[in-house]
């Protein structure tokens, strides 16, 4: 067992805070153990709940449209959330949730080292760049410690407000170079990496307004 399957045990008999009561499954999170792109989402909705994986609803079709936009495939890239256990109703993790999770976060992102971590939405980006708002700074990558983070809206808000979605795609398009300028000079494609079946993360089609 590797280090991120042991994570995705752990998150699955999980009962540090009152989200566990509740759930049928915990969501993990999954993806190559090397992916290049992180994704973070804020919580299962009731489609990933129900499946025990990320983003299998309307949110997580259209994530998948997103990617293939920009010629990467969902099985290329890690899919997680900030809260691996689906909020009663969809609504916004609480703030003793999200630091209940933070310790498998953490270190998920530390195993996978990342090249971008990609922020889905208001939750995701305040753990990396607290008390900015994403209509200001969502397509615009920073590094933030040692991760270039690049924050965009969750895709659950353009399904919401559909003026969003062309901006969403935009930002979408900007993930090539930014892998290129981090790819090192003449580095070798990597062959897609094996799968960790670490179940994770996304929104489904209920109600998407507390996504803006």
């Amino acid at each position: 067992m590797t280090e991120l399957q042991d994570i995705a045990r752990r998150v699955q008999g999980c009962t540090d805070c009152a989200l566990a009561r509740g759930r049928t499954k915990a969501v993990p999170g999954e993806g190559p153990e090397n992916a290049d792109i992180l994704f973070i989402g804020e919580g299962p909705g009731y489609n990933e709940d129900q499946q025990g994986r990320p983003f299998v609803g309307a949110a997580g079709s259209f994530l998948e449209q997103l990617l293939a936009s920009v010629g990467l495939r969902r099985g290329q890239v890690f899919i997680t959330n900030m809260v691996k256990c689906r909020p009663p109703n969809n609504r916004d993790p609480l703030p003793n949730e999200i630091a209940a999770c933070s310790k498998y976060l953490d270190r998920q992102i530390e195993l996978i080292q990342p090249k971008i971590i990609v922020t889905l939405g208001r939750h995701s980006l305040g753990k990396f760049l607290p008390g900015q708002t994403i209509s200001k700074v969502h397509g615009k990558a920073r590094t933030v410690g040692e991760h270039l983070v690049c924050p965009m809206y969750h895709p659950a808000a353009a399904l919401h407000q559909g003026s969003l979605r062309r901006e969403v795609e935009a930002d979408f398009r900007a993930l090539p170079a930014l892998l290129k300028e981090k790819a090192p000079a003449g580095a070798p494609e990597e062959p897609e990496a094996k799968q960790v079946s670490m179940l994770l993360a996304g929104g489904d089609a209920e109600d998407h307004s507390h996504y803006l």
